[in-house]
């Protein structure tokens, strides 16, 4: 019994160890997407990223013009989300977004100074 024991509490420390590990490699960032309009980005984004391997969670918060991504580390990194959401269509930080992918958005969701943003869409 002492050996079951004994076994038991060093299989939990060991699952433990690698928990804890595995923990380190996911991280969140918050990435300014400064021309998302509304709701209808958001949606366009969220899906856009949970398609990119190693994303684990996405919140875009429209009002506040960012991205919040969750990601393991060692499936992606920042440079890579960035890179997916401006292959969305919108800017990313420092990554402007792609050209094609930002002339198929919907009207409402292209930059006011371009024809585009909504009223309270």
């Amino acid at each position: 019994m002492k050996k079951f024991l004994l076994m038991t509490i060093a299989v939990i420390g060991l699952v433990s160890v690698g928990l804890a590990q595995a923990k380190k490699g996911v991280q969140t960032v918050t990435i300014k997407t400064p021309t998302v309009q509304c709701e209808d980005c958001k949606k366009r984004i969220e899906e856009h990223l949970k398609r990119e391997d190693g994303v684990t969670k996405v919140d875009v918060n429209y009002k506040k013009k960012e991205a919040k991504v969750t990601y393991v580390a060692e499936r992606t990194n920042i440079e890579n989300i960035k890179a997916a959401i401006a292959n969305a269509g919108y800017d990313a930080d420092d990554v402007t977004a792609d050209t094609e992918a930002y002339k198929k958005l919907p009207k409402c969701c292209q930059k006011p100074a371009d024809g585009g943003g909504h009223g309270g869409h």
